[in-house]
Formats: structure tokens, C-alpha cells, sequence
């Protein structure tokens, strides 16, 4: 069995366009926030489709990635994941405004709930922080936490002021420690 510490760094091998820290195994997510989804020929269709579009992406064939999530999406319109993995593809093209009327959409199929809506309200909370809209940043950044999101609980702290100058002093103290300038401290 794999340490924590592993399985964030095959994540973050096999899973590129996850932020950092975040975890694709169903066995890290607490029950009460899985996605639950009716086992269906269309929705395992749709999965396939996504997994194939992911691997596009990583590939670097974002517009093959879009071909696919698309597919997946006309298959499957109820899935929230769909529109999630569309929505960070059109990221990647630079293409804003589409991504976020898909994760608009991811968040409510997901009614906010699941690994779907976490990743939606983490993709969106960037987006915001991004063009300087930290109230919403901020929002996001809490929904995504509350699903279980670490990236989103450690974007929570970066943007917290005290906590940045908290950091900041910490460091410092740490530095003039480790250069044995504060004898006294």
C-alpha cells in the first residue's frame, strides 16, 4: 500500500492538469462527498470518452481533448464531469468565457456536491483570482475546501493577509536563525 506522500506524486505524474496536491482516488474522498451517478451505457461511455480526452490534453492535443469531452457531453448532458474536464481544456486554449459557462454548468449538475462540483469551484476560484476578483476567489477557494480540496484550503491561506505576513516574519526569523544572526531569539 502507498504512502499519502506516494500517491500525490504519481497523481501528480498521471494527473498534470490537476493542480498540485489535489487526488483523483476515490479512496481519499469521504464518502459523503463522492460523486454519485447511476451506472449506465451512456455515463460509462462517457467516462471512456473523458479518459481518452484527458489523455489528449496531456498529450498536448487540446483540440482533440475538446473533440472528445464534446462527444462525451452530447452522450451524457447530465454528467457534471464532463463539462469540469471541457472546461479546463478551454483553460488551456485560453478560451475563458467558454470555460466559464461549462463549470458554471458542472456546479449546478453537481448541485455543488462531489469531486465534480470541488474541481469546478477550484477551476473557477483561479479563473476569478486571475482577473483580480478575490471576494469570488475567495468564495470558491472555501466551497472547493469544504469538498476537500487541500490546493484550495492552501490558496485560502496565501490570500489571507495576516496569514501571509505570519509566513513572511516566520521565514525571516527562520533565515537570520539559520545565519546565525539572532543569538538572542
Amino acid at each position: 500500500m502507498s504512502s499519502a506522500g506516494d500517491r500525490a506524486i504519481l497523481n501528480s505524474i498521471f494527473n498534470p492538469l490537476l493542480p498540485v496536491g489535489e487526488c483523483v482516488y476515490e479512496e481519499d474522498i469521504p464518502q459523503e462527498l463522492q460523486d454519485y451517478e447511476d451506472i449506465s451505457p451512456e455515463n460509462e461511455e462517457a467516462k471512456d470518452l473523458e479518459v481518452k480526452g484527458v489523455k489528449a490534453a496531456e498529450a498536448g492535443n487540446v483540440e482533440a481533448a475538446v473533440g472528445f469531452f464534446n462527444q462525451a457531453i452530447e452522450i451524457a448532458p447530465a454528467r457534471a464531469s464532463g463539462y469540469n474536464n471541457r472546461a479546463q481544456a478551454f483553460r488551456l486554449q485560453g478560451k475563458v468565457e467558454e470555460a466559464m459557462t461549462d463549470i458554471n454548468t458542472a456546479v449546478q449538475l453537481s448541485q455543488g456536491k462531489g469531486r465534480a462540483a470541488c474541481q469546478a469551484y477550484t477551476q473557477r476560484a483561479m479563473i476569478h483570482r486571475l482577473h483580480g476578483n478575490d471576494d469570488q476567489a475567495r468564495q470558491d477557494f472555501q466551497a472547493a475546501g469544504n469538498l476537500g480540496s487541500e490546493f484550495a484550503k492552501a490558496q485560502l491561506v496565501q490570500m489571507n493577509p495576516y496569514a501571509a505576513l505570519c509566513n513572511k516574519m516566520l521565514h525571516d526569523v527562520i533565515g537570520k536563525l539559520q545565519r546565525g544572526e539572532c543569538a538572542g531569539i
